[in-house]
């Protein structure tokens, strides 16, 4: 089933998290994976396939071609040999939604990436993640649109290239994502507690499991105390998430820099080298209509009356003052539509 709607008077800032973009010239409504195939298929010129808009920057100009909306619903648990429980999810089922929906059937496993919005077809695309589990780690299949041999197939988790916030699917409109499978453990206990300020907060040591339920607890409350967590009537949370990625490097430029082991490089922290590069929380953007969290640096934010260029121009700021103060570049996480920063 699909629905088509006339988007020459609905910009595309009503389906994202910033609320900002221009118009597409045709949206499609495609509520099942048949129909996001069908509207693929059948659009005339260039295609944005759009889920819940959360890690994207639409430019002001819009699109000028056929936005597909995927809209499709559904969700089966199906218990292994092994003990593990196999979850087949359909693409636009929301993410946190989902989530839920496993914690509720007494199966941990997804509980520290609970808060990010989205939908779950675009995890796999980002190889989403958070306090210290990424998709990767439960990833088994996705089903994909393949647009060049117009070939619906299932693709193995290991065939994705997935690394950090990132995969061949990112950055390329050759694949659609249909419904994604992940391989829970198959009890109620959470993951390993793996970051250090969720160990903290759940006063347990690294490496240690709680109740998985009590594990999204402590994870809601940390995304809503960085204003990580959706909320209409507070402009803090009217952002892409993360805008920028924490850099990988050969070594520090700060010997009291934090840092984290990455294979045989490390990674550096992007917001602490933000605020050691002069931002504070709520640092303006032009005219006051962006500007960076209040409370988390990391997120850039429209205040409003924000256009698309605002927040370029803002994100080109907090960029060029790192590299001027670490010699290190940021790179942004969303997936850029007609712009660039």
């Amino acid at each position: 089933m699909q629905t088509r709607v006339d988007s020459g008077t609905r910009r595309l800032a009503e389906l994202t998290t910033l609320r900002l973009g221009g118009p597409a010239t045709a949206l499609v409504e495609a509520e099942s994976g048949e129909a996001v195939v069908e509207a693929v298929r059948a659009a005339d010129g260039p295609v944005l396939v759009l889920g819940g808009g959360s890690n994207l920057v639409i430019s002001d100009e819009g699109f000028d071609g056929t936005v597909v909306h995927v809209a499709s619903r559904g969700i089966a648990f199906e218990r292994l040999a092994d003990g593990r429980v196999l979850l087949t999810v359909e693409a636009g089922e929301d993410w946190d939604g989902v989530v839920a929906a496993t914690l509720a059937e007494g199966l941990g496993g997804l509980e520290c990436l609970s808060g990010i919005p989205g939908r779950t077809g675009a995890t796999p695309v980002q190889n989403v993640g958070a306090y210290g589990v990424e998709i990767s780690a439960l990833l088994v299949s996705v089903d994909l649109y393949d647009r060049l041999t117009h070939e619906v197939r299932t693709v193995p988790a290991a065939d994705l290239g997935l690394g950090y916030r990132t995969s061949v699917l990112k950055g390329s409109d050759a694949a659609v994502v249909l419904r994604v499978r992940f391989a829970l453990p198959g009890g109620a206990a959470s993951m390993p507690i793996a970051y250090a300020e969720l160990a903290r907060t759940l006063g347990v040591d690294p490496g240690a499991t709680v109740p998985a339920a009590t594990a999204r607890e402590a994870v809601l409350g940390l995304r809503r105390g960085k204003g990580m967590v959706l909320d209409a009537a507070d402009h803090d949370t009217w952002s892409a998430g993360s805008f920028f990625t924490n850099p990988i490097v050969d070594a520090a430029p700060d010997p009291d820099m934090p840092r984290w082991p990455a294979g045989d490089r490390i990674k550096l922290p992007a917001a602490w080298l933000i605020q050691h590069a002069g931002f504070a929380p709520g640092h303006p953007g032009p005219g006051g209509r962006v500007a960076l969290s209040s409370r988390h640096v990391l997120a850039l934010t429209n205040r409003g009356g924000g256009r698309t260029e605002d927040l370029l121009a803002l994100a080109r700021e907090v960029r060029d003052g790192v590299r001027a103060r670490f010699g290190i570049t940021l790179e942004p996480e969303p997936v850029m539509v007609g712009c660039a920063v």
